[in-house]
């Protein structure tokens, strides 16, 4: 009997999956305030704290064409001066109120988390309403976080992993967004300047975008007068969304050459998206060819009967505007070659003679199963519900899961294996010294 263990590739899907059992004890109610901002909430009255969180869509992707890394420099601002405070006396008065709030933002989204005590919710909320429609941008504090930001990127410069990982973004989608870093480069970072930082942040954090979770020690009246106070200040609209990325992928070997023992590799094809009716198929597929942890195929050809590397993964990269089948491994540059030959053939097996009936019910378990580890407090649950709102679920979506993962079949999960993985779509970029391996363009 085959056993899975938590991937360390982690998929959008991977937490509801896992938090089944426990979501399915809570009651999620849609609550709409009285000013149209709509959310979920669920009520939770024995501890006094609320975890919010927000997800404001477009993220990094709404960069203005010249002003790459804009979004990225102007959230990491968002807590350095507001109002009359500095950053300082910003991270002061949040200690003062027991509160925090974290800000991040990535290709697809800029996603803000809140959490306060019930005693302190109004001035908590003030607050953080305060960091983003009063953001005051410090010229200091611009030219200190770009000087951090341009100094990590330097330093990635160094790193094999990421620039296997960029150039394998580059080749795949070009020109759109997704084909350059968030963070920018440290050219068009060190052109930002504070005009830029307001730009970004009316292009992104707008009131038609957003979702929105709380979870905790709040009604549904109090959240709806709570949103309307800390967002109602936002523009309804904002720059236009991305377009859809046009796949410009083509099969074959990429080699860049770095000094380096382990060659570090990067691959992928075309993939394919939630709302793709063969996505619960595919994404049981994943998780026995290469997401299931040290149990799937991957791993165990590659790893334990060759020694070849300490760690293998594939994952359906399901983004916004495009969709990607990937993995990654590191090898010694002696037998990385062998490595690639390995993967490819496991990639062609399984399309060709799909899966086994105990395969298939050995994921159907872990996926169905006893692993509710995301779900251990007010603020994971929160964060599951505002991804599933991002990603166009129904707020029932928690009680119907298990019972699609269940009913795919053998014929199903095959049927998928043999239309989506393709090892002639494969491209492969590799980063070391790879011996005996040609490149091929």
């Amino acid at each position: 009997m085959m056993r899975f263990v938590l991937p360390l590739v982690a998929s959008l899907l991977t937490a509801p999956l896992l938090a089944g059992a426990a979501i399915a004890e809570t009651d999620i109610q849609p609550v709409t305030s009285p000013g149209g901002i709509d959310a979920w909430l669920v009520e939770e009255h024995s501890i006094p704290f609320v975890a919010l969180e927000l997800r404001f869509a477009g993220g990094a992707s709404m960069d203005l064409a010249d002003k790459r890394g804009a979004t990225y420099l102007m959230t990491a601002l968002l807590e350095e001066g507001s109002g009359e405070m500095d950053s300082q006396e910003f991270a002061k008065a949040t200690d003062a109120l027991a509160a925090s709030f974290s800000f991040d933002v990535s290709s697809d989204a800029l996603s803000i988390s809140a959490r306060f005590l019930s005693e302190n919710r109004d001035e908590a909320v003030d607050l953080l309403h305060q960091s983003l429609v009063d953001t005051t941008f410090p010229e200091d504090a611009i030219a200190r976080v770009q000087g951090q930001i341009t100094s990590s990127l330097r330093s990635d410069e160094q790193d094999p992993q990421t620039i296997g990982s960029r150039a394998f973004a580059a080749m795949a989608f070009g020109d759109h967004p997704y084909g350059s870093p968030v963070e920018g480069t440290i050219d068009s970072v060190e052109a930002l300047n504070r005009d830029d930082m307001f730009t970004a942040r009316d292009n992104v954090l707008v009131r038609d975008r957003v979702s929105v979770a709380a979870v905790g020690d709040i009604t549904p009246e109090e959240l709806g007068a709570l949103l309307d106070h800390l967002l109602g200040d936002l523009p309804e609209g904002g720059a236009p969304l991305p377009q859809m990325a046009e796949l410009s992928l083509t099969p074959g070997v990429t080699i860049i050459p770095f000094d380096t023992p382990q060659a570090q590799v990067i691959w992928g094809q075309e993939g394919l998206g939630l709302e793709d009716p063969d996505f619960f198929p595919a994404f049981i597929l994943n998780t026995i060819l290469g997401g299931g942890g040290f149990e799937s195929r991957l791993m165990h050809e590659v790893r334990e009967k060759r020694g070849l590397t300490y760690g293998v993964y594939s994952w359906i990269a399901d983004r916004d505007y495009a969709d990607l089948w990937q993995g990654a491994v590191a090898s010694g540059n002696e037998r990385v070659a062998e490595a690639i030959l390995v993967i490819r053939d496991e990639w062609s097996r399984i399309a060709e003679d799909g899966v086994t009936e105990e395969e298939l019910e050995a994921a159907k378990k872990y996926m169905t199963g006893e692993y509710p580890l995301r779900f251990d407090g007010n603020g994971p649950i929160a964060s599951i519900l505002v991804s599933m709102q991002h990603d166009g679920m129904s707020i029932d979506y928690p009680d119907s899961r298990n019972d699609r993962v269940n009913a795919v079949t053998l014929e199903d999960i095959n049927r998928v294996a043999k239309t989506w993985l393709d090892p002639d779509k494969l491209r492969f970029v590799v980063v070391g010294q790879p011996e005996d391996l040609d490149e091929v363009n």
